[in-house]
């Protein structure tokens, strides 16, 4: 590595990266000193910027944190960055704090790429974000509010009272979010930042269902639309939201992804289709369509009292209802799990190593987060996409046979 590199950083910048990568792995000061061989005031020092690093002292803590130097090294300002933004609440405390800060490392690491990648290509995109929503308005409640702006963001992208097809798609073209999928802690279902640096930013776990997925991508989007410059840390169940900004953002999720005029009309429909009162095979169906959660769809529909209140619980506890096996009886194909990197940011990427020629393959396997053969195959089928007429399969809704399965009353 050439030393002369390191005398024009910033050392303070490249400080701050340092001890940042370290917290992400959840090293303490003196096991990362006693790795390097050097005093734990030195490393002290190097994380403040008071002392200059050697090649090969950064070569060595670039590998113990698992990241290329390349990243620490990078010339590319970054003003606002989203790890320190981050922190747990109290009652959240079993989370590991550094699997927190892995994960919110990355998200930002992600959309540093894409944002390079968009220099490259020459194609960085403007944001034109829709104006922020106000969550306190007087005598409305959260909950209330979460609904009207779920209506007007509806009419504004004209989804009308329909299911959405393709939210992350919908949020990456049409709003011009930057959505990946990407290792959580267990408990957490998404996390969002936004800076005038980076973008708006929403990293999903991708160990969780489509339908879970889809929800917390719906609730950050909540967020994105009001308190926009505010991280958030989205967790699946006993959500900490006493706050209004939460409250919000679910109730915004629930009438975003179920419109309550949709699903009482489509409802209305399959009853009146077969003439059985309202079955389970109808909610399975609602929910398969609308892309949510058997859960979800069971609790929205007693919400707006077109079932029993308690159905939901009473199935799973008396019953052992399981909506997989349900699910499989209709004939309701599984959701396909996202792929981790937005299409967009693949399609950079491939430009900028085949067209350009700016990276080379290392680079673009990394910039890919897959290994040198994994990179290969996906430049292929990425060329495939490319030159393809441009036509894509509708993965649209297919109407079930209801008498296929046993439909049972609920």
């Amino acid at each position: 590595m050439d030393s002369t590199l390191l005398n024009t950083l910033d050392l303070k910048r490249l400080g701050d990266r340092l001890k940042e990568a370290r917290k992400a792995r959840g090293f303490t000061q003196e096991a990362v000193a006693d790795k390097l061989g050097i005093l734990r005031t030195t490393l002290v020092a190097i994380e403040k910027g008071d002392r200059k690093i050697t090649p090969d002292e950064l070569i060595e803590m670039a590998r113990l944190f698992g990241r290329p130097v390349s990243e620490f090294v990078s010339t590319r300002t970054n003003q606002d960055p989203f790890l320190p933004q981050f922190r747990l609440p109290p009652d959240q405390r079993n989370i590991e704090e550094h699997e927190l800060t892995q994960a919110a490392m990355e998200l930002e690491s992600l959309a540093r790429d894409y944002v390079e990648l968009e220099e490259i290509n020459t194609t960085v995109r403007r944001a034109d974000f829709p104006p922020q929503y106000v969550i306190d308005v007087p005598g409305v409640t959260p909950d209330q509010r979460g609904e009207e702006v779920a209506a007007e963001e509806r009419m504004r992208l004209g989804l009308g009272d329909g299911p959405v097809p393709d939210l992350r798609s919908l949020l990456e073209e049409t709003v011009g979010l930057r959505v990946f999928y990407v290792e959580l802690p267990a408990k957490v279902g998404g996390l969002f930042a936004c800076n005038d640096t980076l973008g708006a930013c929403i990293a999903i776990n991708r160990n969780h269902p489509p339908a879970r997925g889809n929800w917390s991508l719906a609730h950050e989007y909540g967020h994105f639309l009001t308190t926009r410059y505010q991280v958030d840390v989205s967790f699946t169940h006993d959500h900490w939201g006493k706050q209004s900004s939460e409250k919000f953002a679910d109730s915004f999720a629930k009438h975003f992804l179920m419109p309550r005029a949709g699903v009482l009309r489509r409802l209305s429909d399959a009853i009146q289709s077969h003439g059985k009162g309202v079955t389970i095979g109808d909610v399975m169906s609602l929910a398969h369509l609308y892309r949510v959660s058997a859960e979800a769809m069971f609790r929205r529909l007693e919400e707006l009292k077109r079932i029993p209140f308690g159905t939901w619980d009473g199935l799973r506890e008396k019953r052992g209802f399981k909506p997989e096996q349900a699910r499989v009886a209709l004939g309701l194909g599984s959701q396909v799990r996202q792929p981790m990197l937005p299409l967009r940011y693949r399609l950079l990427a491939s430009s900028a190593y085949s067209v350009r020629e700016s990276l080379t393959e290392a680079q673009l396997a990394r910039k890919l987060r897959m290994d040198r053969v994994s990179a290969r195959l996906e430049l292929e089928a990425l060329r495939f996409l490319s030159d393809d007429s441009g036509a894509t399969d509708a993965d649209g809704f297919v109407p079930l046979d209801l008498d296929a399965a046993e439909v049972v009353k609920v």
